[in-house]
C-alpha cells in the first residue's frame, strides 16, 4: 500500500477541524459530553500527531498514515455523537437530515478496518506474504458493504439516533442476509489481520520481532473487539459498556504500543514486559478467584456481612500472593523469556564455576553467545590504557548500538550484538557485571604484565645498543687518537739520540691530539649525562633550545631536583623538543617543569601536525621505559592536526 506523502499530515489536519467544530458546538449548548468528547478527542489527535510523526521518521512507510487514520476516525466518532446529541437537544440548532445519519449509521467499522489495515503492514510497511495482498483491499470493499447495507438495517440505529425514522424502510430478506454475510466476513478479515501478526513474528527476528512484539497485546485484542462486541450483544441483546470500555482500552494500548514500537523499540525489555504483565494478571485473577472463594466459605460460618470474612479473605490472599507469584514468574519466564532467562542461569552457573575455579571469567562471551544464540555478541572491556574497548584477547570492539556495563555508577565495558536487542543486552550487562569486572582486572593486569615485559626487553636493548654506541665511539675516536698518540711517542723515544726529531713539534701534535681525545670523550659522557645540568635544569635545557630555529618557552621551577629526576626529564624534554622541531614542523613550544607534593611534572606542548605514535620508533618509547624505571607514568596527547603534548609524572620525595 501507497500513501501520498502529507496523507498522515492531511489527516491529523482534519482531526483538527472536526475537533474544533464539535468543541464550538459544546460551547454553544453546555452539556454533560464536555469530558467524555475531550478524553476521545485528546486520545484521536494523539494518535493522528503520533501517525505524522512516524511518517516523517520512518520514511516509505504507510504505518503513520494508518495510525493517523485510526485517530481521525476516533475523532469524528466523537464530533458524530456531539452534533447527534446537539440536535437531539435542539432541532433547530443544527441541520441533520435522516439519510445522512443512515449513511453513517456503520462508520464505526472504519474504525477497525483501519486497525486492521495497520495490522497487516506492521511494522516495515509490508504485507507477511505475497498471497496475503488480496486482504487489505478486501476489507476495504467489506467496509463499504458494510456501510451501505447499514444504511437500511433490520433493527434500530444505533444510539443516540435509535428513535429517528428509517428514510428508506426496512431492508428486504436478502439484503438482510447479505449483510449478515458481510458482518460476518468483515469480522472474519479482521481476525485474519490478527493472525498475520502471529505469522509475520513465526518469521521474524531482531528489531522486527521486538517491534511485534510490542504491539501484541493491542493487536490481538484489537481484532477480539468484534468477538467481544458479539458477546454482548448475545448476553444482553445490545452492544452497551463492556464493548466501549474494551474499545477504548484497546486504542490507548494500540496508541502506545505502536509508538514504542515504531520510535523506541528498545525503551524497555519487551519480553520482560510481556511476561510481567502475564505474570501478575494470572496472579490477580487467582488472588480474585481465592478472595471470592474464602470470602463465600467464611461467610457460610460467620456471615456474610462479617468483617471476619473480609478479613480473613484478605489474609489468605496475602498468604498466597509471595508463593504464587514466585511459581508463575518461573513459569512464565520459562515459556515468554526463555534466552534472557537461559543467560541469566548461564551467568549464574559460570559465576559458579569461576568461584570453583572451574572455569575463567573470560568464557563470558563464550557463554552468552550460546544461551542466547546470538553468535555476533562480544564484550568489550575498558582498560585504563587503552582509549577504546577490547575483548578478552585484545580485540577492539566498535560496533554500533553498544551497551554500556556499569558497576557502581561507572562503566567498565559494553555488550554488542547485531542480533539480541538493546532491552535484552541491558539486563545480561546489569547480571554479567562482576564478571565483567573480573575479566577486565585480569585483563588489566596481563596487559601491565605484558608491558613489563615489553619494557624490560627494550630496556636490555636499549642497554647493549648504548654499550656498543660507546664501544665505537671509543673505538673510533679518543682511542685512535691515543693509539696515534702513544705510537708517535715511541716513535720519538728512538729518534731522540740521533737528533733527528724536532721535540717542541712533537709535543705540540701530541697535545693537540690529547685535547682532540678529551673533547671527544666529554661528548660521549654528555650523552650519559649532560654536564649543563651542573648550573641546574634551566640552564640545560636554556642551552639546548637557544640554538633552534622554533622559539621555546621554558617555565621551569627554581627549586634543585635529585639528579635521578632532573636527568629524567631533561631527556623527556629533549626529546619532545627534538620530536616537535623535526617531525612535527612546530611553530611554538611550551616545556613546563612543576612541582606538587611529591611529583615532578614534565610538561611538553607544541602546535605541530600531530598524530605522534609511540610504538612507531620516535623515542617515546624509551621515554616511556626510562620514566617507568623511576616509578612514573609518561601520557601522550596528540591527535593529528591539534599539536602535540606530552607530560611526565615522575615521583619524588616530598
Amino acid at each position: 500500500m501507497t500513501w501520498p506523502r502529507p496523507a498522515g499530515l492531511a489527516l491529523l489536519g482534519i482531526a483538527v477541524l472536526m475537533t474544533a467544530g464539535a468543541g464550538w458546538l459544546l460551547f454553544r449548548t453546555p452539556s454533560d459530553l464536555i469530558g467524555a468528547f475531550a478524553g476521545f478527542a485528546t486520545l484521536g489527535l494523539a494518535m493522528a500527531a503520533l501517525g505524522v510523526t512516524i511518517e516523517f521518521r520512518v520514511r516509505a512507510n504507510p504505518v503513520g498514515p494508518l495510525l493517523a487514520w485510526v485517530g481521525a476516525i476516533v475523532v469524528f466518532l466523537a464530533a458524530r455523537d456531539v452534533y447527534y446529541r446537539t440536535w437531539l437537544a435542539d432541532p433547530a440548532s443544527v441541520p441533520l437530515d435522516s439519510r445522512v445519519v443512515a449513511v453513517l449509521n456503520e462508520s464505526g467499522w472504519w474504525l477497525l478496518a483501519a486497525v486492521a489495515l495497520l495490522l497487516l503492514h506492521f511494522p516495515d510497511g509490508s504485507l507477511p506474504e505475497k498471497r496475503w495482498s488480496l486482504l487489505p483491499p478486501l476489507i476495504v470493499v467489506l467496509a463499504l458493504a458494510q456501510q451501505v447495507f447499514g444504511a437500511t438495517p433490520q433493527e434500530p440505529f444505533t444510539e443516540p439516533m435509535e428513535g429517528l425514522a428509517k428514510p428508506w424502510g426496512p431492508p428486504s430478506d436478502v439484503v438482510h442476509v447479505l449483510s449478515y454475510v458481510v458482518n460476518i466476513g468483515l469480522i472474519l478479515t479482521l481476525l485474519a489481520a490478527g493472525i498475520s501478526l502471529v505469522v509475520r513474528f513465526r518469521r521474524s527476528e531482531g528489531v522486527v520481532r521486538a517491534q511485534l512484539k510490542w504491539l501484541a497485546f493491542a493487536g490481538l485484542a484489537a481484532t477480539a473487539y468484534p468477538v467481544v462486541c458479539l458477546a454482548e450483544i448475545v448476553v444482553t441483546g445490545r452492544s452497551g459498556v463492556v464493548a466501549t470500555v474494551f474499545g477504548v482500552v484497546t486504542i490507548v494500548a494500540l496508541f502506545c504500543s505502536v509508538g514504542v514500537a515504531m520510535l523506541r523499540h528498545d525503551l524497555y525489555d519487551v519480553d520482560r514486559v510481556l511476561a510481567d504483565t502475564i505474570s501478575y494478571t494470572i496472579v490477580l485473577l487467582v488472588l480474585i478467584g481465592a478472595y471470592a472463594l474464602s470470602a463465600l466459605t467464611l461467610g457460610l460460618v460467620v456471615g456474610q456481612d462479617s468483617p471476619a470474612a473480609a478479613a480473613g479473605a484478605t489474609a489468605v490472599c496475602a498468604v498466597l500472593l509471595t508463593p504464587v507469584r514466585r511459581r508463575l514468574q518461573r513459569e512464565v519466564d520459562r515459556r515468554l523469556f526463555p534466552r534472557t532467562r537461559a543467560a541469566l542461569l548461564a551467568i549464574e552457573d559460570l559465576q559458579h564455576r569461576v568461584h570453583t575455579q572451574a572455569a575463567q571469567p573470560e568464557e563470558l562471551e563464550a557463554t552468552l553467545r550460546t544461551a542466547l544464540r546470538d553468535t555476533t555478541l562480544r564484550i568489550g572491556l575498558l582498560l585504563p590504557a587503552s582509549t577504546g574497548f577490547t575483548d578478552a584477547k585484545g580485540a577492539p570492539v566498535t560496533d554500533t548500538g553498544l551497551v554500556p556495563i556499569t558497576l557502581g555508577g561507572t562503566q567498565i565495558g559494553v555488550l554488542a550484538s547485531s542480533v539480541t536487542t538493546p532491552a535484552v543486552l541491558r539486563v545480561v550487562a546489569t547480571a554479567a557485571a562482576s564478571l565483567v569486572e573480573v575479566a577486565r582486572l585480569r585483563g588489566e593486569l596481563a596487559t601491565a604484565l605484558r608491558e613489563v615485559e615489553a619494557s624490560r626487553t627494550r630496556i636490555i636493548q636499549a642497554g647493549d645498543a648504548e654499550r656498543h654506541r660507546l664501544e665505537r665511539d671509543l673505538h673510533d675516536g679518543a682511542q685512535q687518537r691515543l693509539v696515534s698518540l702513544g705510537m708517535a711517542m715511541r716513535l720519538a723515544q728512538r729518534q731522540l739520540p740521533t737528533g733527528s726529531v724536532d721535540v717542541h713539534a712533537l709535543l705540540d701534535q701530541g697535545v693537540a691530539e690529547l685535547a682532540t681525545a678529551i673533547a671527544e670523550l666529554r661528548q660521549i659522557a654528555h650523552g650519559l649525562r649532560p654536564t649543563s645540568l651542573d648550573d641546574g635544569l634551566h640552564s640545560a635545557l636554556a642551552a639546548l633550545t637557544n640554538k633552534l630555529p622554533v622559539p621555546v618557552a621554558l617555565e621551569i621551577m627554581s627549586e634543585p631536583l635529585a639528579d635521578d629526576i632532573a636527568i629524567t626529564a631533561y631527556f623527556v624534554a629533549a626529546e619532545a623538543i627534538t620530536n616537535a622541531a623535526k617531525h612535527a614542523h612546530a611553530s611554538a613550544i611550551t616545556v613546563r617543569v612543576t612541582q606538587q607534593a611529591d611529583e615532578v611534572n614534565v610538561w611538553v606542548k607544541d602546535d605541530g601536525c600531530g598524530g605522534a605514535d609511540p610504538r612507531g620508533g620516535s623515542g617515546l618509547a624509551g621515554l616511556a621505559d626510562r620514566v617507568a624505571a623511576l616509578g612514573g607514568s609518561l601520557l601522550l596527547n596528540s591527535r593529528p592536526g591539534g599539536g602535540t603534548t606530552i607530560q611526565a609524572v615522575l615521583p619524588c620525595a616530598s
